[in-house]
């Protein structure tokens, strides 16, 4: 049984290199498809890292009275904080609020002088964040339809400010990564199938006079079968070690290309602290795909 494994494991080396430029056809089209896979798993990590950013900086802003005491505020930021859609509440006092106030109209000699003569018009303010962004719009409801009222019967909130076109734009720009994404993948696993399939299928059509010389000596289905299976998988091996070979310096060239965003995600560092996930990913890919292929080709054209 080792004798023969041997035999079919050194038979589908010895098709793979007599199938010269189609095997190199095959390897070429299945490194495409594997140094996209990787680069799909590298650039889902920096869209993830990139919209937890635009995620950080997107939030319901709630202004209060200026009548509303610190307490009552405090009391409305636990009672958020319960929702299981609120991720972070974030409390800004009145005098927070005329500090920045005062910074961003620094200039402005009139509104300053205004703010000395009638103190300080501005009331509390919570930032909230979401735990994901589809729950922006019902957290806004929820405040809007909350009538919270001061211990003297008063409105307790002034204003909701809910950026939704932004909010709305950061869960289409989610949705569509994803789709495009999965969408890329499917075309070219298809492709590599293809491929991998004619390939094999044409190594078996090559070899069809050897083939009936094993048949006539009683040859094992496993034993004929085997060698173009292995031949699939060798084309499989190599298009990954190739696709990890020539992922590093498109990684490094990206890299570069995102250094001007300074918060970005280091893809280098990202790489090598990940490399034997990706490597197995993209090694585990090139074998499914190539033995899938190889299977269907010797199940369709070699009927033993």
């Amino acid at each position: 049984m080792l004798t023969n494994a041997r035999r079919i494991v050194r038979s589908g080396f010895i098709n793979f290199w007599r199938s010269g430029i189609v095997s190199l056809s095959s390897v070429v089209v299945l490194v495409t498809t594997l140094f996209v896979i990787g680069g799909l798993y590298l650039g889902q990590a920096f869209l993830n890292d990139s919209i937890q950013a635009i995620k950080d900086k997107v939030d319901i802003s709630v202004s209060f009275q200026p009548y509303a005491v610190e307490s009552e505020v405090l009391a409305y930021q636990k009672q958020l904080e319960l929702q299981p859609t609120v991720a972070k509440v974030t409390y800004r006092s009145r005098e927070d609020e005329l500090a920045d106030f005062k910074e961003r109209n620094k200039g402005n000699a009139l509104i300053l002088q205004s703010l000395e003569e009638v103190g300080n018009p501005l009331g509390a303010r919570l930032n909230i964040q979401a735990t994901d962004p589809s729950h922006y719009e019902s957290i806004a409801k929820y405040l809007n339809q909350d009538n919270a009222l001061t211990t003297d019967g008063r409105d307790l909130i002034y204003t909701v400010n809910y950026k939704k076109d932004n909010i709305d734009r950061l869960n289409a720009l989610i949705a569509a990564a994803r789709r495009v994404g999965s969408a890329v993948v499917i075309v070219f696993i298809i492709i590599s199938v293809l491929t991998v399939f004619s390939t094999v299928s044409l190594a078996i059509h090559v070899s069809r006079e050897e083939i009936a010389v094993m048949r006539l000596v009683g040859a094992d289905n496993r034993y004929i079968r085997g060698p173009f299976i292995v031949e699939g998988m060798v084309t499989g091996i190599f298009a990954s070690l190739l696709a990890m070979l020539i992922l590093y310096p498109a990684v490094i060239w990206a890299s570069q290309a995102a250094s001007a965003f300074p918060e970005s995600l280091d893809l280098v560092g990202y790489y090598l602290n990940n490399f034997a996930t990706l490597f197995f990913l993209i090694l585990g890919s090139g074998l499914i795909l190539s033995a899938v292929a190889s299977y269907l080709a010797v199940r369709k054209y070699l009927k033993v």
